[in-house]
Formats: C-alpha cells, sequence, structure tokens
C-alpha cells in the first residue's frame, strides 16, 4: 500500500483519508489547525457526519491513521497527496483558489521523491492543469517535472497532477465514498492512472478514466444536474398550487418513469449546503467568462433564491406582523443528517423574521451551536431569538410555526400536538411532512409547497 497524504480535514479530505484508511492504506491527515488535529487525534470528528467518528478511532488504533501539522515532513515522504482543502465562493460567484496555491506550493518545496498530486477539491475546469504549473513554478532546481521525465533517462523527482473529484453528500459522506456509484479519474498519464486503480482497488467499486478537464466538468455537471432537477420541482411546484394540482402526487407520477427516476422529486424550500449553491454559481460564471450563456443553470440558480423566501411571503400575507409574536423554528441546518447551516434557508429568513420583531424559538437537534455563531441568544435586530431543546418548547403557545429541515424528531410531531401546543395552530411546512387531510382534521392550518 502506498502512503497517502490528504490535505485539508473538511467534509471532503477527512472524510477521503479516513475511507482510504478503512481499506488498508496508510494514511495522515494534514491541517494547519493544531487544534483541530489534536482533538482528532483523541478520536472526535470536527465535523458532524455517521459513522466518521467509529472509523476515525478504529484506523487510528490500528496504525493506519493519524493527523499532523507538519507539512513538510508529510509531503516529504508522500508517495500520492490528495488535496482536499476548500474553494469557497466569491461574490462574483467565482472559486477562491488561495487554499488550493498554498498546498501546491508547499508540496512543490517539500517533496523529495517521485510524487502524484491528486485535487479531490471541487475546481473549475481548468484548474488541474494550473496547479500542475504553479507546483513546477516552485520545485527545486533539481527536480524534474513530468514531461521532461519523458525525455530524462534519469529524472530526479518525477510529479504530475490528477483529479479525482468526489460525490459524497453530507450526512451520508462515509456510505457514500464507501460504495460510491462510480469512482472518476482525471489523468494525463498512464502513471498517473495506474497509481489510481491500485489506490481504489480495494474499493471494488466501478472506475471511469478520463483526461483531466473531462473529470473536472463531471464534478460540475452532475451537481449542477442535480440542482437544475431540484429547481425544475420546486418551478413546478408553484404552479400546482395556482392550478390545483398536488406535486407530490406529480412526482409519484413522474418517478416510475425510468429516464426520470425517483430521487431528487421531492419540492421544498430550495436546495443549499456546500455544493449545490457554490457549483451552480461557478459553472454559471466560468461559461459568462468563455462568452457562453449557461441559461438552463442560470433559471436553476434564480428558481433557488426565489423558493427560499416562499413561506415568508406566504405568512407575511396572512400576518399583519410578525412584531411581537412568538415565532417556532422547526430545523435550523440545509438537510437533516448534518450541523452544516451553508445556504441553509434559515439563514435567509431568520433575518427578515428579526428585522420584524419577531420573537423567535428555534429548534434543531445538531445545528443549534453553529447557529448561534451567527445568532447569538437574546435580542438581535428588532426581534429575539431563543434556542431550545425540543420541538414541544418552541411551539409552546407559538403563533406560527415554520419548518425549514426535515429532521425525524420534526417529522415525529404528530398533528394534533400543533393544535394542543401552539396558541395558533399555523403551520408553514417548507418540507411538506405531513399530510394535508390530518392536519385540517386536527384543525391546523397548515401551508406546504406545491399542494
Amino acid at each position: 500500500m502506498r502512503k497517502i497524504i490528504v490535505a485539508g480535514t473538511g467534509y471532503v479530505g477527512l472524510v477521503a483519508g479516513v475511507c482510504f484508511a478503512e481499506v488498508g492504506h496508510q494514511v495522515t491527515c494534514l491541517d494547519i489547525d493544531e487544534t483541530k488535529i489534536e482533538i482528532m487525534k483523541k478520536g472526535i470528528s470536527p465535523i458532524y457526519e455517521q459513522d466518521l467518528e467509529n472509523l476515525m478511532q478504529k484506523n487510528y488504533a490500528s496504525g493506519r491513521l493519524n493527523y499532523t501539522c507538519d507539512y513538510k515532513a508529510a509531503y516529504k515522504e508522500a508517495d500520492v497527496i490528495f488535496i482536499g482543502v476548500g474553494t469557497p465562493e466569491q461574490p462574483d460567484g467565482s472559486s477562491n483558489l488561495s487554499h488550493i496555491a498554498t498546498v501546491a506550493r508547499q508540496i512543490a518545496e517539500s517533496i523529495e521523491k517521485d510524487c502524484l498530486v491528486v485535487v479531490k477539491s471541487t475546481v473549475p475546469i481548468g484548474t488541474n492543469d494550473k496547479v500542475e504549473q504553479f507546483i513546477k513554478d516552485f520545485l527545486p532546481e533539481n527536480s524534474v517535472f513530468c514531461q521532461e521525465n519523458i525525455k530524462n533517462d534519469n529524472p530526479k523527482i518525477r510529479v504530475e497532477v490528477a483529479s479525482n473529484p468526489e460525490f459524497l453528500a453530507q450526512g451520508t459522506a462515509v456510505y457514500d465514498t464507501l460504495h460510491a456509484a462510480r469512482i472518476i479519474i482525471g489523468t494525463e498519464s498512464e502513471w498517473a492512472e495506474e497509481i489510481l486503480r491500485e489506490i481504489y482497488k480495494p474499493f471494488k467499486l466501478p472506475i471511469v478514466s478520463v483526461n483531466r478537464r473531462s473529470a473536472e466538468m463531471i464534478k460540475y455537471a452532475s451537481n449542477d444536474f442535480l440542482a437544475l432537477k431540484i429547481s425544475y420541482m420546486n418551478d413546478i411546484a408553484n404552479l400546482c398550487e395556482l392550478v390545483g394540482a398536488d406535486i407530490q402526487e406529480v412526482a409519484r407520477g413522474m418517478s416510475f418513469d425510468e429516464r426520470i427516476g425517483s430521487k431528487f422529486l421531492n419540492a421544498g424550500i430550495g436546495y443549499g449546503g456546500s455544493c449545490f449553491p457554490k457549483d451552480t454559481k461557478a459553472l454559471e460564471y466560468l461559461a459568462r467568462q468563455n462568452g457562453y450563456e449557461l441559461r438552463t443553470i442560470k433559471a436553476a440558480i434564480d428558481v433557488n433564491n426565489d423558493q427560499k423566501t416562499l413561506l415568508y411571503k406566504k405568512a407575511s400575507r396572512r400576518l399583519i406582523t410578525f412584531s411581537g409574536l412568538k415565532v417556532a423554528i422547526l430545523g435550523l441546518t440545509f438537510k437533516p443528517g448534518t450541523d452544516d447551516l451553508r445556504e441553509s434557508p434559515s439563514l435567509v429568513n431568520v433575518p427578515l423574521l428579526l428585522e420584524q420583531g419577531a420573537d423567535i424559538y428555534a429548534y434543531d437537534p445538531i445545528g443549534v451551536n453553529n447557529f448561534k455563531r451567527k445568532f447569538p441568544e437574546g435580542k438581535n435586530s428588532n426581534g429575539k431569538i431563543t434556542y431550545v431543546k425540543t420541538c414541544n418548547e418552541a411551539l409552546e403557545r407559538a403563533n406560527v410555526c415554520f419548518i425549514f429541515t426535515e429532521w425525524e424528531e420534526i417529522k415525529a410531531i404528530q398533528p394534533e400536538c400543533f393544535k394542543k401546543c401552539m396558541r395558533t395552530a399555523l403551520v408553514y411546512d417548507g418540507r411538506n411532512i405531513y399530510d394535508l387531510e390530518k392536519m385540517k382534521q386536527n384543525g391546523v392550518e397548515y401551508y406546504s409547497i406545491g399542494r
């Protein structure tokens, strides 16, 4: 087994490193945050992800998995370096590649033997070419870059860059990595392809080998297609409300068509998280930079932005004001199974409600601590926010309830509970959790999406 270094311990890097160790590789996860490294050595995951801590503890105890801040020592002995650092969105929609550049330069200045550098982070098409050139620019003078090795009978150091995008979903990232539908590898040489095939052989998964730019595009094209599918269903849902159709019945009917499939047909208040919002905007930006308009992706972005405030606008038409009202918010994260708030509908709606003077009581089983960093408990803007430990605390004597995340704890609430607990049984459900007729029978004034 080759010695693998994974740079970055976020969702992409940490999950990849742990899963590589799980199938038998010797792995060191690298991060610049010393506190984070020490926490991980104790078997504590810095992110909430199902099964991750158990595998961290198991593989650290076996010696297959380690953590370090010493990039020079780590890169010096590496056979393969996976880059899994963040590429955050910039105001214009482009990707910030500064973390990638920092790691690339550190690799160039530290390696002392042949090494394959694999970019696992989501990056714009053509980035791997730039990373390879960047490493070449900073290699010591006694090193020989990959293209030159072909002409050199006695190369000292061989370095090449490959693309290996991830397709994990937050909340199921470990399972998605170990049981992926396919592994995409983008290489420019047989040497790089053979190394990646060897690394992924223990996974026993289909491998699709393409060139680097195609691999980069596959990542964006896949994510953006799913985002487009969600926005399409939300658009249809909004029309369903106007013409008297039920989006859930429509989706069920569509799902039997194998060309369409059953996944990503659930209407709601929009997609969020670290991938879909960022990747749609990044690809749309890249297209504009190349003089092309991606009209379908632009439409998906526009629909998603409008969808997030749909419930707030419905409630605003129903109520004179939110000022002085107790507002229950159930669910803060962008989806269940994660503590990630990125692009969550709650981040859009809470400020609107607070500005109107709402007295918010918010519940989430996992995401409260992260949300508190953005909205501290107590007075905020014209309103106030209180974080509670149960759904019932949020609902008690509430004037209105918004549901933003379909956690199991929230789905378990019975319709009669809203009538019993709330001062006014007025519920706006962004995830279509409840049966319309049952809510009506229990005296709940219930609004959802597309029904």
